[in-house]
């Protein structure tokens, strides 16, 4: 049986950068403890924007460039970055709040061996950590999904609050 940890967009500009609170900042060590104690396969998603990021119908709801491929907002947060290239995790580039290509993986994983668990920590609760769980769940409704509170930050507090309300709607265990 396989446990996943999945590490969704844990980048600078969500943390500290055009988008990032002091919530996402608080979260970060938490996430590097979660990310060191992990015994089981460890998969990253990383938020992706091209420079024309304004144009597109993400961007003319949400007008703040950010994560704009190769810049160091993009980055993963430099603890995360190494303990990722140590670890050999996979890293999937994704230009929306979910990741198809992930779901994909998954979904294939599932047929070559059982997914026990599967956990998602990162940023932002309330976009993106919560379309991945969903998305995840829609495909996997019989894998047990957990989110780990303590290790997720979300745009505002309440906003944050409202996503773990409604992912334990959805038979997603928060912790």
């Amino acid at each position: 049986m396989t446990k996943i940890l999945i590490v969704v967009d844990m980048q600078n500009d969500f943390i500290d950068g055009a988008l990032g609170t002091k919530e996402a900042v608080e979260v970060v060590p938490n996430v590097i403890q979660k990310i060191k104690n992990f015994q089981g396969t460890i998969i990253l998603t990383q938020d992706t924007h091209e420079t024309n990021y304004l144009d597109t119908q993400e961007g003319k709801n949400l007008p703040v460039e950010h994560c704009i491929d190769g810049s160091y907002g993009w980055e993963l947060q430099k603890d995360i970055k190494i303990l990722m290239e140590e670890k050999k995790s996979s890293v999937y580039k994704k230009n929306t709040f979910g990741s198809k290509d992930l779901v994909h993986e998954l979904v294939e994983l599932s047929k070559e061996e059982t997914i026990e668990e599967i956990q998602l920590v990162g940023l932002c609760t309330d976009i993106c950590v919560i379309s991945n769980a969903l998305t995840i769940k829609t495909f996997l409704p019989d894998t047990r999904i957990v989110i780990d509170e303590s290790c997720c930050a979300g745009v505002t507090p309440e906003s944050h609050k409202n996503a773990l309300d409604a992912m334990r709607v959805c038979q997603i265990e928060v912790v």
